[in-house]
C-alpha cells in the first residue's frame, strides 16, 4: 500500500511539474479576433485598389507607408510593445494589403474595367477607418505577443484563417498578412 501511495505522489508531482512550466494556449477569443482584424483590414484593400484604379495613383505609397509605421511605433512604446515588432506586424499588413491591389488592379486591367460600386474617399473615409482597425489591431496584437514562440501557434493561425477569406487572392493575403506572427524556436 505505501508502494502505491509513493507512486501515486510520483506521478502526480510529475503532472503537477508538467503542467506548471506548459504555457496555456490562448483563448480562441485571441487568436479569432485578431485575425478577424487583420481580414477586415484585407478588405479595405479592395476600396483602396478601387481608388487608385480612378485616380491612376501608384499602389505604392512610401511616405504614407513610413507615416504610418512611424505612427505604429509611438503607440508601441505607449502599450509597452516593442516598436519594432510593431513596425514589422504593420509592415506585413501593408505589403498584404497591396498583394490585395495588385491583384484586383491586374484582373480589373484585364476585364477592361473595375466593378461599378460606390467609392469611399481615401482621405476622408478609408484612411480613418485603418487608423481605428489599427488601433484595434495592436490591442489584440498585445494580447497575442506571449503566444508567438508557442510551436502550436501557427496551427492557431491556420485555424483561424480557414474559411474567412472569399478567394484565393485574399487567402495568399492574409497568409501574408499573419506569416510573422509566429516566432520559431531558434534550434539548438
Amino acid at each position: 500500500m505505501r508502494h502505491s501511495s509513493f507512486l501515486l505522489s510520483c506521478t502526480l508531482l510529475t503532472v503537477l511539474a508538467t503542467t506548471a512550466h506548459a504555457a496555456p494556449a490562448p483563448s480562441p477569443e485571441v487568436v479569432q479576433g485578431l485575425v478577424n482584424t487583420l481580414n477586415e483590414r484585407l478588405n479595405i484593400g479592395d476600396l483602396v485598389a478601387l481608388t487608385k484604379w480612378d485616380s491612376g495613383k501608384p499602389i505604392q505609397d512610401s511616405p504614407r507607408e513610413a507615416q504610418v509605421i512611424d505612427n505604429a511605433r509611438k503607440l508601441a512604446a505607449e502599450r509597452k510593445l516593442d516598436p519594432e515588432d510593431v513596425a514589422q506586424l504593420i509592415a506585413a499588413q501593408m505589403e498584404a494589403n497591396k498583394l490585395v491591389q495588385y491583384g484586383l488592379l491586374a484582373q480589373w486591367q484585364a476585364a477592361g474595367a473595375a466593378p461599378d460600386t460606390p467609392r469611399p474617399d481615401l482621405g476622408r473615409q478609408i484612411r480613418p477607418r485603418l487608423d481605428e482597425l489599427q488601433t484595434r489591431l495592436l490591442q489584440q496584437y498585445a494580447d497575442f505577443a506571449p503566444y508567438r514562440h508557442d510551436p502550436n501557434c501557427p496551427a492557431w493561425l491556420a485555424k483561424a484563417r480557414a474559411g474567412l477569406t472569399r478567394d484565393a487572392l485574399h487567402d495568399l493575403a492574409l497568409t501574408r498578412a499573419t506569416g510573422e506572427l509566429c516566432i520559431r524556436p531558434l534550434a539548438p
